[in-house]
């Protein structure tokens, strides 16, 4: 290993990441490769579409996203569209409520997901927020309703060995991609997110 690359190798360990949540420091800690998979195949698919089509912006994990109340987050998917960019801070961060958060579930993560963290991007004014149970291989959608987060839809992935296993009225109600709601136009294979998992 060069000094440098151990130099930034040693300062990762010695300044490790973190959130601040409810005035609370917490550490971020490492994805697995389950968890880092499933977002950069994600982040493909979306970031390919934005780039293209010049909409804006995604950012990938380790992106501080600061609110006016003091927390400081770093979520796992961030999407600003172009009409926002003011929101961002190129050598801070993203201060302001992006148009798009996504959080992938982990042990020691998924109550806070679900929890302060889904209460903070409401009340800051995050139009969509997706929470990705990578276990149960699902999305679950809120979208911004008055001011207030409702589950829009929840996408489960079914393998063909389970989705054969499914009641008629199962197969029939089973969805197949995802659009976010604000690029209505993207569809995203549940199976090019999931299908490789495991």
């Amino acid at each position: 290993m060069s000094n440098d690359a151990a130099t930034v190798f040693n300062e990762k360990l010695l300044y490790p990441t973190y959130e601040i949540i409810g005035g609370e420091k917490i550490l971020a800690p490492a994805a697995s490769l389950t968890h880092s998979g499933i977002l950069f195949r994600l982040g493909i698919v979306i970031g390919n579409y934005i780039i293209e089509n010049d909409y804006g912006y995604v950012f990938l994990d380790d992106t501080d996203v600061h609110f006016s109340d003091g927390s400081i987050y770093k979520p796992d998917l961030v999407v600003v569209k172009k009409e926002n960019e003011n929101i961002l801070q190129w050598k801070k961060g993203i201060f302001g409520a992006p148009d798009m958060v996504v959080e992938v579930l982990s042990p020691s993560t998924k109550i806070r997901d679900f929890t302060i963290k889904k209460d903070t991007y409401e009340k800051f004014g995050v139009k969509e927020y997706w929470i990705i149970d990578p276990f149960i291989k699902s999305v679950s959608v809120y979208l911004l309703r008055d001011g207030k987060f409702e589950l829009d839809n929840e996408y489960i992935y079914y393998d063909e060995e389970y989705f054969a296993e499914l009641t008629d009225a199962e197969k029939a109600a089973a969805k197949f991609e995802i659009s976010p709601s604000i690029f209505p136009e993207l569809k995203i294979k549940l199976s090019f997110i999931f299908g490789w998992v495991y």
